[in-house]
C-alpha cells in the first residue's frame, strides 16, 4: 500500500508557514507543471484554461502513479506575476500582467509520465491549453515570504511592507513576485482566503 505524501506537512516551511510575520526561507529547486500567459486573471479566458489544464494534468499524474505505489496530495496552485515595467504593476493595469501559473510535482514524476497523462487528457478534453503546459525545474533560492489572509484585491499594502522589510534588512529583490494559493476562492469567502506571498531576494 502506498503512503500519501502531503507537501503541506513534509515541506511545511514552504507550503504551510507560520502566521503573522515576514520570514526568510531557502527554496530548493523543484519540478513544476507550468503555463505562461498574459492578462487579467479575473476576466482572461486564457487564465481560466491554464488553471484547468494544470489541474487536469496534475490529477491525472496523481491517479496514474498511484497504481504504481506512489501517492500524494496535489500541491496548491502557484503563480508568478510581473509586467515589463514593474512600476506599472498595479490593480488598474491587470490587462498588462504577465503570469506563469504552476503546480509543483513530486520528485518521482518524470517527463514520460507527464507526456502519457497529457496524451490521454487531450483525447478526453478539447482544451488547447493542455498542449502548452511545460514540465521542468524552477529554483528561487533565498526568499522572503508572508502568510497573508484576505482578499486578493487587498494584498498591495502587505506586498509594500514586504518590500520595505527586504530593503531594511539589506536585501534586493531577485525575481518575480510569487503567490501560493492555499484556499479555493470558489468555496471560501474572500476575507478568509490564505495566500503565501513570496519574493526571492539577494544581498546588496
Amino acid at each position: 500500500m502506498s503512503i500519501k505524501v502531503d507537501y503541506k506537512k513534509t515541506l511545511k516551511h514552504l507550503y504551510n508557514p507560520p502566521k503573522g510575520d515576514f520570514h526568510v526561507v531557502d527554496v530548493p529547486e523543484m519540478n513544476f507543471l507550468m503555463l505562461d500567459g498574459k492578462g487579467d486573471p479575473n476576466t482572461s479566458g486564457d487564465y481560466q484554461q491554464a488553471v484547468e489544464a494544470l489541474y487536469t494534468i496534475s490529477y491525472g499524474i496523481k491517479f496514474s502513479l498511484k497504481a504504481h505505489g506512489f501517492d500524494h496530495v496535489v500541491p496548491p496552485l502557484e503563480g508568478l506575476w510581473w509586467v515589463e515595467n514593474m512600476n506599472d504593476f498595479t490593480l488598474a493595469n491587470k490587462d498588462s500582467w504577465e503570469w506563469t501559473m504552476m503546480i509543483m510535482q513530486p520528485e518521482w514524476v518524470s517527463d514520460e509520465s507527464v507526456e502519457k497523462v497529457r496524451h490521454d487528457a487531450i483525447k478526453k478534453k478539447k482544451l488547447a491549453s493542455l498542449t502548452k503546459v511545460r514540465f521542468g525545474p524552477y529554483c528561487e533560492g533565498i526568499s522572503v515570504q508572508f502568510l497573508y489572509t484576505g482578499a486578493y484585491e487587498n494584498e498591495a499594502p502587505t506586498i509594500a511592507e514586504m518590500h520595505q522589510y527586504i530593503k531594511i534588512n539589506g536585501y534586493l529583490t531577485n525575481g518575480k513576485h510569487h503567490e501560493i494559493y492555499l484556499g479555493d476562492p470558489r468555496k471560501i469567502s474572500p476575507e478568509k482566503l490564505q495566500t503565501i506571498l513570496r519574493q526571492p531576494i539577494r544581498e546588496e
